[in-house]
């Protein structure tokens, strides 16, 4: 009689399930040593607000789980980004004021030493440098033709003009007394005409400008810097004025706490 064979004993398989809390580990560690990593490159100046968002970033804290979404590697680069080009819009705000404020300087100093305080103004906006010029320092009265006395004034603002890069703007402005003659048929006409003269004059001064760079525009009657109610004010509104504009605005300035 044949003998039944026995059943071999089943062999015992080691339990797989720390394989799972060990891929986490892994994975956390990889994501550690990342931000870390990222944290060191990053600006000197970061600060405690700064490494806690990083963190935030990092690991996606408020997920469903810990390990859970875990923010990526480029999502904190794109955080960094962010951060370093606002600071960049800083420094580059910062460098164009003190420029723009340089160059006020070296006019204020060449209306003073030619005593033209009368008739020349200049000031730092939040649009940019503006330099202001009476009438009577460029045009006889109804005309758009500089005189000769002009070339004091088109002679250092082309220098300025070309020692920035900026946009700028020539405005020509009258006052609101009607012109009516064969030459300007209107304060619209003689207002373009003094700005595009004026502008002429600094390319004469300065050919190495980039007319790119510039516009020409007039304004009549419709901008007045004090009320057309004594003949010294008209003279004021009489003007043209020069506008270096701004690349990068004040804005800027709101940005890592």
């Amino acid at each position: 009689m044949a003998r039944k064979k026995r059943a071999k004993p089943k062999e015992d398989h080691p339990s797989e399930a720390w394989l799972l809390p060990y891929s986490d580990l892994m994975t956390l560690l990889l994501a550690l040593f990342i931000v870390l990593y990222a944290i060191n490159a990053a600006s000197s100046k970061t600060n405690s607000e700064d490494v806690t968002a990083t963190f935030r970033h990092g690991f996606n804290a408020g997920g469903i789980s810990f390990f859970d979404k875990m923010g990526s590697q480029n999502g904190y680069t794109a955080y960094l980004t962010e951060d370093q080009s606002k600071e960049k819009s800083v420094n580059n705000y910062v460098a164009e004021n003190d420029k723009l404020e340089k160059e006020r300087a070296k006019l204020e100093a060449y209306i003073k030493e030619n005593n033209l305080q009368n008739e020349v103004s200049t000031q730092l906006t939040e649009q940019g440098l503006m330099v202001r010029i009476k009438e009577k320092a460029l045009f006889p009265s109804g005309s758009a033709d500089l005189t000769n006395d002009s070339d004091r004034i088109t002679t250092v603002v082309a220098s300025v003009l070309g020692s920035v890069k900026e946009n700028v703007t020539i405005s020509g402005y009258t006052d609101n007394v009607p012109i009516a003659n064969s030459r300007y048929p209107s304060n619209w006409e003689l207002s373009s005409q003094r700005a595009l003269n004026f502008m002429k004059g600094v390319f004469a001064k300065n050919p190495q400008l980039d007319p790119a760079r510039f516009q020409a525009t007039g304004y009549s009657e419709y901008h007045p810097i004090v009320p057309n109610d004594t003949p010294e004010n008209r003279a004021q509104n009489r003007r043209v004025e020069v506008l270096i504009a701004r690349s990068y605005s004040s804005s800027e300035m709101q940005t890592i706490k």
